[in-house]
């Protein structure tokens, strides 16, 4: 068994156009000096990482890892959420998912999508070149807007959508397998991979690839009301990542699940900073460590109550108190003999 590395933080949430969210020099600084000992990087972000660059120039990169390396963090891994997000869009979602793109691109969705499959591309290639072997990203909807199975369903229409969707996948991850990298899809509502079964729909299209891959997030599985620490036992073999935040879900008689189209502070299920909500992340790190989790638990802040900056704070230390050392030996190790097979058969009755 290996010791969880960690632990990091996801800077998506704390990037920004202020000191000392506004550089890659000024950020890492910062998520150290927190206690953190690893970052991964919004790979879309260009106040903290230039993809163009980071695929095509190798002082760039020394540059970007030397920065961080000076200043005590480590990269953990690439994101590309936003831009997987744009692989594959329903038209209903097109207007919203525009923002996410260039601005010369929107309105033009087919634009939009050979965008985000070059951006995944480059982030793959990335990845490798930055001597990293695992990659974040969504998995994009087409099914998502037909989950709930009224009005009824035509017939097909999932299929198509989830064929679709590996088609559109599958040279990325062919790429990502030339390169050496994990697609790590985070397990998301909103994407068409939202819990295990979708994404055994998806993996059984793309042949069981050996680079398609888990983002374990058991935040949205609280708010889905699924067994967390199971899907563990299920896909501990496809766990290649680790978002460690927190939820809670409170229903009442009055919303559940669905929230009722309130904000977030207002619905039953509303994620949580570390510690303030439900999940049971004793279980989830024995979990990881019994079955030889090889990643980092990397802190991703969403609170709907909580400051970002105490949030990410606490989440430090949060984390270095769930980390397991794991122990080199066994614990009765002390009362072991020697095998002596006679001494065995005669133990059992059977004689010399």
């Amino acid at each position: 068994m290996r010791t969880i590395k960690g632990p990091g933080l996801f800077l998506a949430q704390f990037a920004g156009d202020t000191a000392p969210y506004d550089s890659w020099d000024s950020i890492t600084k910062w998520a150290a000096s927190l206690g953190y000992v690893g970052v991964q990087v919004p790979s879309n972000d260009p106040r903290l990482f230039d993809l163009d660059l980071a695929v095509s120039s190798q002082d760039w990169r020394d540059e970007f890892l030397g920065i961080a390396a000076q200043n005590g963090v480590a990269v953990t891994e690439l994101s590309s959420h936003i831009q997987g997000q744009l692989v594959a869009v329903h038209p209903a979602y097109d207007e919203a998912f525009d923002a996410f793109a260039p601005e010369a691109l929107r309105g033009n969705p087919q634009a939009r999508q050979e965008w985000a499959v070059d951006q995944v591309a480059k982030t793959i290639r990335a990845s490798r070149l930055l001597g990293l072997d695992a990659m974040a990203t969504f998995s994009g909807a087409l099914a998502w807007p037909y989950l709930y199975p009224w009005p009824q369903r035509a017939p097909g229409l999932v299929e198509t959508a989830f064929d679709t969707l590996a088609q559109r996948w599958r040279p990325l991850l062919d790429l990502a397998e030339e390169n050496g990298v994990d697609v790590c899809y985070e397990i998301h509502p909103g994407e068409d991979l939202h819990d295990g079964i979708t994404f055994e729909m998806f993996l059984d299209r793309v042949k069981g690839h050996a680079r398609a891959n888990m983002l374990y997030d058991p935040s949205h599985y609280v708010l889905q009301q699924l067994d967390y620490i199971q899907h563990i036992d299920f896909y501990h073999d496809r766990i290649r990542m680790f978002h460690v935040k927190d939820a809670e879900f409170n229903p009442t008689g009055r919303q559940g699940v669905y929230g009722g189209f309130q904000s977030w502070v207002n619905r039953a299920g509303r994620f949580r900073s570390l510690g303030d909500g439900q999940v049971d992340f004793g279980q989830i790190f024995s979990k990881l460590t019994q079955y030889d989790f090889a990643g980092w638990a990397v802190v991703e802040w969403e609170c709907a109550l909580k400051h970002p900056e105490d949030g990410a704070r606490e989440g430090a230390e949060f984390v270095k108190n769930h980390i397991i050392r794991t122990t080199p030996h066994a614990f009765d190790d002390f009362a072991a003999q020697d095998a002596d097979p006679a001494a065995n058969r005669r133990a059992l009755g059977l004689g010399v």
